[in-house]
C-alpha cells in the first residue's frame, strides 16, 4: 500500500504572517500522516489523538532527537533529551523550581519589568512590537530567573538572535552559540566558588542537585543552562507576537479584553491553542504503522503542536478565536513525560503582557501597506510586527 509523499519542509523561507497555520490545517484534513523526503526523510502525524499518543508514549518516541533536522545529535539538552528513567530523575529535582506557587513568587517583579517597558513605548505612537516587546520581555524575566544581571539584555538579546534565526549561511551562530556557552561556563564556575545562600535563581539551586546520589557535574549543569536559554526565550517571544497580531487585527476580540480583564486567563489559553508554534519531532525506537505510514524504528517522526491544537475532531470551529471557550483541551505546552516543566512561568508572563499593555495602550494596529512576516522552524513566529496607536493625550 502507497503511503503519501508530500513535499513539507518546517525550516522554509519565510512567508507572510498567518499563512503558516492555515497551511498546516491543510495538510491534517488531506493526511493523518504522510512523509516528507526533505531533510533526512520524516514522517509526519497530523491529528490531536495520534500526536498526544506519541507523546505519552515515550518508550518508542524517543527524545534523544527532537528536531528533524538533526536526527542523530552530538548534544544532550537535559532534560529535554533524556528518556525515562533518566528523564524521570531530573524532571524530580528541577520541579520544585518550576511550581505555580514559584512562578507567582516572581509575579511582582515580572509586572515591573513589563510595565517599564510599555510606558518607555506608549508615549511613541508605534513600535516593532517584536523588536521592542515581545524579544526584551521574556528575556529580563529569563535573566533574573538565572541569576544573570538584567543590564546584560543587549547582549543576550543579540546572541539569542544569531543562534535562533541565523541567516540561510548560519554565519554568526557558532560564534553567539560559544558566547552563550562561555557565559554559563563562568556562572556555574562563580555559584560554585561562592554558592548564594539561600538558592536564589535556577543555577544556585540546580548546583546542589544530586541525580541518582551524585553530586551534578558542571557539563549537566551546562546543558541545563542551554536548554532553558533556547526553549524559555523564544518560544514567549513567538507567542506574545502571534496574540497581539491577533488582537491588531481583531478589533471585537481586543474591545472585550480591554472592557473585560477578567476573560485575559482564558484568552491566554485560546491564543496558545490556535497560535501553537513549536514543531518537536521524535525519534522512533521501534517499527510502527500510522495510517498506512510504514515506520521504522530509528526514523524521525515530527508531532507538531499545532496541527493537534487547530485539530476539528477535537476542537469545533478550530480556526476561530473564540476567547471564551470552553473545553479547551489544547497541548501547546506538550503533553506525557515531556510537558513543558515552564508552563507556570510562560502563562503568567502572557497574562501580565496582556493586562499590562491594554491598561495603558489599548487601542493598536498594523499600518495599513505593513506586510508582518513569519519564520517557520522548530518554532513558528513572527520577524516582525509593526504597531501604531493614537498617542496618549487623544485615547
Amino acid at each position: 500500500m502507497s503511503h503519501p509523499r508530500i513535499d513539507f519542509d518546517p525550516f522554509d523561507e519565510p512567508r507572510p504572517a498567518g499563512t503558516s497555520h492555515p497551511m498546516l490545517d491543510g495538510l491534517r484534513e488531506r493526511h493523518p500522516a504522510f512523509r516528507s523526503e526533505a531533510r533526512n526523510g520524516f514522517w509526519v502525524l497530523t491529528r490531536y489523538d495520534d500526536i498526544v499518543a506519541a507523546y505519552q508514549d515515550a518508550e518508542s518516541h524517543s527524545s534523544r532527537a527532537v528536531s528533524v533536522a538533526d536526527p542523530d545529535p552530538s548534544y544532550r539538552w537535559i532534560p529535554v533529551m533524556l528518556d525515562p528513567p533518566e528523564h524521570t530523575t531530573w524532571r524530580r529535582l528541577l520541579r520544585p523550581l518550576f511550581t505555580p506557587a514559584r512562578a507567582a513568587a516572581m509575579r511582582d517583579a515580572i509586572r515591573r519589568r513589563c510595565v517599564e517597558l510599555i510606558d518607555g513605548l506608549a508615549g511613541n505612537g508605534s513600535c516593532d512590537f517584536v523588536a521592542d516587546f515581545a524579544r526584551r520581555f521574556p528575556t529580563t524575566v529569563f535573566l533574573e530567573f538565572m541569576g544573570l544581571p538584567v543590564d546584560r539584555l543587549d547582549e543576550f538579546l543579540e546572541w539569542e538572535h544569531a543562534i535562533l534565526h541565523p541567516p540561510p549561511s548560519g554565519k554568526g551562530r557558532a560564534e553567539a552559540m560559544s558566547k552563550v556557552t562561555s557565559c554559563f561556563q563562568d556562572l556555574i564556575a562563580d555559584h560554585r566558588a561562592s554558592p548564594p545562600a539561600p538558592p536564589t535563581d535556577l543555577v544556585s539551586a540546580a548546583i546542589g542537585f544530586e541525580p541518582d546520589g551524585r553530586p551534578v557535574t558542571d557539563d549537566e549543569l551546562l546543558q541545563l543552562c542551554v536548554v532553558m536559554f533556547l526553549a524559555g526565550l523564544d518560544t514567549v517571544t513567538a507567542q506574545l507576537s502571534y496574540s497581539f497580531w491577533h488582537l491588531a487585527g481583531h478589533d471585537a476580540d481586543r474591545a472585550r479584553i480591554v472592557a473585560e480583564p477578567g476573560v485575559i486567563p482564558d484568552a491566554v489559553e485560546e491564543l496558545l491553542r490556535a497560535y501553537s508554534l513549536v514543531l518537536p519531532a521524535r525519534r522512533l525506537t521501534a517499527d510502527s504503522d500510522a495510517h498506512g505510514c510504514p515506520m521504522r524504528a530509528g526514523d524521525m517522526v515530527l508531532l507538531p503542536l499545532t496541527m493537534a491544537n487547530r485539530d476539528p475532531r477535537v476542537f469545533p470551529d478550530p480556526q476561530t478565536v473564540d476567547l471564551g471557550r470552553t473545553p479547551n483541551r489544547h497541548i501547546a505546552f506538550g503533553a506525557g513525560p515531556h510537558r513543558c516543566l515552564g508552563a507556570h512561568l510562560a502563562r503568567l508572563e502572557l497574562r501580565i503582557a496582556l493586562e499590562e499593555w491594554h491598561r495603558r495602550i489599548p487601542d493598536y494596529r498594523v499600518p495599513g501597506g505593513a506586510r508582518p512576516m513569519e519564520h517557520t522552524s522548530l518554532v513558528l513566529g513572527l520577524d516582525t510586527l509593526p504597531l501604531t496607536w493614537p498617542p496618549p493625550e487623544t485615547v
